[in-house]
């Protein structure tokens, strides 16, 4: 029986003879030759004839006491199979002692860990364990490539995945996933398609890719279609480098990038604001504003954009970054007295030809020329294009009539909240890594754009301001930026390795970004050779609202590829969770409150990104260079929707054996070198000058 199995590992000795002649008379009745043998008194025989008479029909009055001592040895489903014998049974087995021990050995939670939140040991050992992605539950093999990207909408309903094959395809997310649309992009010139976003009503999708071209082309685009019937294709917008992906900052407006070579090493990057519905009825209706434009040293660029909200910071750590918004050097408030704006904007019409030409090249959809590296920017400006015209009378008239700057008071932007700017740079080499953080204040555009001087006014006014150029054309470039004035980055934060992803909680207070740690005490000699980054991939935890890394480094997953050849490596924030892929031929998941490893999702080739339904926790979807999308879903997930779980793949399911989050070089098993070559070879190109 129970008790007599464990009565003895539970700690219950005897410690004289008559202690111990009680143990062993419970079952029988002793004679009085044994009792006087034994030395008992009355009161040890009432006793022991008591606890008989307690024990001869029921286990229940077994006290609660010796019931944790025995439970505390049973593992998790043993201790849940003894629930079920009666409900004192149940109420013990459910103690949060027992379970509180369970959690810290399972998982390896370390022991001054707390609960968090209110709640019950019990309920966070099933939550850790039944509620967390763990069956198999489909898996999609429509792309014929490496698959690289997948994103939710934000309604839960569908999910998109881009792929090497030059196809981005949206699937229903409710089972059986199926196909609902999916758009060849190749015939667009795209070489593949590497990301995608829904916007915040999910209408649109935005989706991002790289041009056919040379093998050291950063050349990208970003193409936006409506979700109706079909992909309808609303408009397409030059980015270059294409890691910049794109990103919506509303329901109808998105960014782009543009990066221009100034000097050796140097070079400046410019951000788009565009619209989604670009119009063609008049070339007077503007369709993007530019929002920032960035100096860039030692080989980097902004890559990896991606917008947070501002409404976790206090009052205090708001109006602190207000202010600093306010000082640098290119924002402006879109609420200027009468004579600043018309000072504002007799100076942006006496410039030389401005971004006149760069602009009207960029909306015909050519990248942006040198006369764009003389613009001024700010973020509320009202952009100037040329209007496209020989007729220099009609130009003059349109220059003299009066232009509508005054804003649409039903445009969204109007009523967007501010927002953060976040994006990956570097400052001591090509290799991002920095995050840099801008604060946005809300932007419109103006009704109408004014088409500035005549031509041959524009045309006198470069002729006055011309000037020999300098014996050394590097030095003149130089000269040239330090006299520019360009946006202030409001934070940057140096994780001192090579940044290969970032993720946003859903409330927007934690980034996490994956990085490759670079080595201690590391000095960088030349920019473009940056340090030897590590293989294993630490997750850092930066809290938007005190502009500060906090929390515990994570690290389970591993990357092979050398330090000059890292590629995207995407991870996903829920409420409860976090996951990444790796190179190592497995996608993983940490609780974001204990900061454990739970479970390894296997596929036969990297795990290029991860991605949550963000209307279920229970759901993820893991896409790989195998070609492959799998589904994952909980085991209380498989069970509502009828799945035989005897029949379907499982995760790995990373235990105390790991010591929670961490893994040794040991355990890893190192690629053969024709995967390390072919893990190379994904993708060829550099981004350093």
């Amino acid at each position: 029986m129970l008790c007599s199995l464990h009565i003895a590992s539970a700690g219950v000795t005897m410690t004289d003879n008559q202690d111990l002649m009680k143990t062993n008379n419970f079952q029988r009745k002793m004679s009085p030759e044994e009792v006087d043998a034994a030395g008992l008194d009355a009161d040890s025989i009432s006793f022991v004839e008591h606890r008989k008479r307690l024990l001869a029909n029921s286990w229940y009055h077994i006290p609660k006491p010796l019931l944790l001592n025995i439970f505390q040895y049973l593992s998790a489903p043993e201790l849940t199979s003894a629930g079920l014998t009666c409900s004192t049974w149940h109420q013990t087995s459910t103690d949060d002692l027992l379970w509180r021990a369970l959690i810290r050995k399972d998982f390896g939670v370390k022991p001054s860990t707390g609960i968090q939140g209110q709640t019950f040991w019990y309920s966070e050992y099933k939550r850790l364990s039944y509620h967390v992605p763990h069956y198999q539950t489909s898996e999609l093999k429509k792309h014929t490539d490496q698959v690289l990207h997948v994103s939710f909408a934000h309604n839960g309903t569908m999910f998109a995945t881009c792929s090497k094959d030059g196809y981005v395809v949206v699937w229903n997310a409710q089972h059986p996933v199926a196909i609902k649309y999916q758009r060849d992009m190749t015939k667009f010139c795209w070489k593949f398609t590497h990301f995608s976003q829904f916007n915040q009503s999910d209408t649109l999708l935005l989706v991002s890719g790289v041009h056919f071209g040379l093998p050291q082309s950063t050349s990208g685009e970003i193409a936006v279609f409506s979700l109706g019937d079909d992909l309808e294709l609303q408009c397409r917008v030059l980015m270059k480098p294409y890691d910049i992906c794109g990103a919506w900052y509303s329901d109808q407006h998105f960014l782009s990038g543009d990066v221009h070579r100034l000097g050796h090493l140097e070079s400046q990057s410019v951000l788009w604001l565009n619209k989604a519905s670009q119009e063609t009825a008049s070339e007077h209706i503007p369709i993007m504003n530019q929002m920032f434009r960035f100096y860039n040293c030692n080989g980097s660029s902004v890559r990896a954009a991606m917008f947070a909200y501002c409404s976790v910071l206090d009052h205090g750590d708001s109006q602190t970054l207000c202010d600093s918004s306010q000082t640098s050097s290119r924002e402006r408030s879109p609420n200027h007295s009468e004579d600043d704006k018309s000072n504002y904007e007799s100076r942006e019409f006496s410039d030389s030809l401005y971004d006149i030409q760069g602009t009207s090249k960029r909306i015909c959809g050519s990248e942006c020329g040198p006369g764009t590296e003389d613009f001024e920017p700010c973020a509320n400006e009202i952009q100037v294009t040329e209007r496209c015209s020989d007729d220099e009378s009609d130009i003059s008239e349109l220059s003299e009539t009066s232009v509508e700057t005054e804003f649409s008071e039903e445009d969204e932007l109007c009523v967007q909240e501010d927002k953060f700017l976040i994006f990956t740079t570097g400052s001591n080499t090509y290799s991002p890594h920095q995050i840099g953080i801008k604060r946005i204040k809300p932007i419109s555009f103006p009704r109408r754009m004014d088409p500035g001087l005549p031509f041959r006014e524009r045309i006198a006014n470069l002729n006055r301001e011309y000037q020999p150029p300098n014996e050394n054309p590097n030095e003149a470039q130089n000269a040239n930026a330090e006299g520019t004035d360009y946006d202030e980055v409001d934070h940057l934060i140096d994780l001192h390795g090579h940044i290969i992803g970032m993720g946003l909680s859903p409330d927007h207070r934690y980034l996490y970004v994956n990085a490759r740690p670079w080595p201690p005490g590391y000095v960088v000699e030349n920019p473009m050779m940056p340090p030897p980054c590590a293989q294993e991939i630490d997750i850092h935890v930066i809290d938007l609202g005190e502009m500060k890394e906090v929390g515990k480094v994570l690290r389970s997953h591993i990357a092979y590829t050398p330090f000059n050849e890292c590629f995207f490596i995407a991870l996903d924030v829920c409420n409860e969770f976090v996951a990444s892929g790796a190179e190592d031929k497995h996608g993983y998941l940490w609780d974001r409150k204990y900061e454990i490893c739970l479970n390894k999702y296997p596929h036969q080739d990297v795990v290029n990104c991860v991605a949550f339904n963000p209307r279920d926790s229970e759901m993820l979807v893991t896409v790989s260079d195998d070609c492959t999308v799998k589904v994952w879903h909980s085991k209380n997930r498989s069970k509502e929707l009828g799945f035989d779980t005897k029949s379907l793949s499982t995760a790995h399911e990373v235990r105390s054996n790991c010591c929670g989050h961490r893994s040794t070089m040991s355990s890893v098993r190192r690629p053969a070198n024709a995967e390390m070559k072919r893990l190379i070879s994904r993708f060829p190109v550099q981004f350093g000058w």
